[in-house]
């Protein structure tokens, strides 16, 4: 689905210098800096540390509790190639969509082999630039003992044990993302125990963040950009809190913008292949595709990072924020020397006055 309007790709482009780019997470959680984008446009160097102090009791955070699976696979082909495998999407209890790198694209029934041989994989079949693979053991659990954290492109190093903490929230719960909601990575417990003391709502919703949030924008216009799908559960429950917050006159804030994916397309089921449970859960794939002019129906505020230059997810901030705000605040970012990315500082954004 799209809600995208004709514009050229070049009006979200920014240049960023390589060592902005955090390569590690700060020491601790919720050491970054904050850059507050109020309602009026106007921003402000803070630091993150001082989020509770623009929130007001009643106001209802919605967090992304997805977990990141170790979803890369090192291994060779029955042949003797190499290949690396990176799981997009686990599909049941053996089966699983991946992105395959090999010399030579890998053909129906041929076998992957990973940890001398502990582990094997089999392509059933392909859906474009995704594999169907066949695990021969549970894939979650064989993923968790053989497989890699999937950091994102942009991260140099290899995963290490440090990023098996701190590539993860401290509210993760169900497993099968393949990339971290990383907005949520600066929350601590002490900082959602102080939340909660200062009567902020929390809730919580899910969506697998999948490898193609770091897929660039390949098209002129961005209207002819094809998103890629994400699965997504939004609970009854979670939906009552968002109810009564507006009822209250309070603040629906997301955090991050797979909390925003998943509340808005709650907002479209009928632009949404999306079905209510007996619980009353709403649950789904997505494909919405958020730019400037879209109207958000469930959100009022958003704390986020700082966006890839010409990506789907700065394109949803300029919507939220407006374009030239974003275009300013991003700017003052780079010439302050924020930290971008997934290990990098936070923004919180207030949708503008009306």
């Amino acid at each position: 689905m799209s809600s995208s309007a004709n514009l050229p790709l070049s009006l979200f482009d920014y240049d960023l210098p390589d060592d902005l780019i955090a390569q590690n997470p700060t020491a601790v959680r919720g050491g970054s800096r904050l850059l507050y984008l109020d309602s009026s446009g106007n921003y402000h160097d803070k630091l993150f540390s001082s989020l509770p102090d623009y929130l007001r009791a009643g106001d209802l955070l919605v967090f992304n509790n997805t977990q990141v699976i170790k979803a890369r696979l090192h291994g060779q082909k029955s042949t003797g190639g190499k290949v690396e495998v990176l799981i997009e999407r686990i599909q049941d209890e053996f089966q699983a969509l991946a992105h395959i790198r090999a010399s030579k694209s890998p053909k129906p029934d041929t076998e992957l082999i990973f940890a001398e041989g502990a582990l094997k994989l089999t392509v059933t079949g392909r859906d474009d630039a995704l594999f169907h693979v066949r695990f021969d053991q549970p894939a979650l659990e064989a993923l968790e003992q053989y497989g890699e954290l999937p950091l994102p492109p942009y991260i140099t190093h290899q995963a290490e044990a440090k990023d098996e903490e701190r590539y993860q929230t401290v509210f993760a719960q169900h497993p099968g993302a393949v990339a971290a909601p990383t907005a949520g990575l600066h929350f601590d417990q002490a900082m959602l125990d102080e939340l909660h003391e200062r009567g902020v709502k929390t809730a919580f919703v899910t969506l697998h963040v999948g490898a193609g949030t770091f897929q660039p924008v390949r098209v002129d216009n961005i209207a002819d950009h094809q998103m890629h799908a994400e699965r997504y559960t939004v609970p009854a429950s979670t939906l009552e809190q968002i109810k009564k917050t507006r009822a209250a006159g309070r603040r629906v804030i997301a955090v991050g913008t797979t909390s925003v994916r998943a509340l808005e397309s709650v907002a479209q089921p009928e632009k949404t292949q999306s079905v209510t449970l007996a619980n009353g859960d709403i649950s789904g794939d997505t494909r919405i595709f958020i730019t400037p002019g879209y109207e958000f129906q469930n959100i009022d505020a958003l704390i986020t990072n700082f966006h890839l230059p010409q990506s789907t997810l700065l394109m949803l901030v300029s919507a939220l924020a407006g374009m030239e705000p974003i275009r300013t605040a991003y700017n003052h970012a780079v010439k302050m020397q924020y930290r971008f990315f997934s290990y990098g500082d936070a923004m919180f954004i207030d949708k503008p006055n009306s």
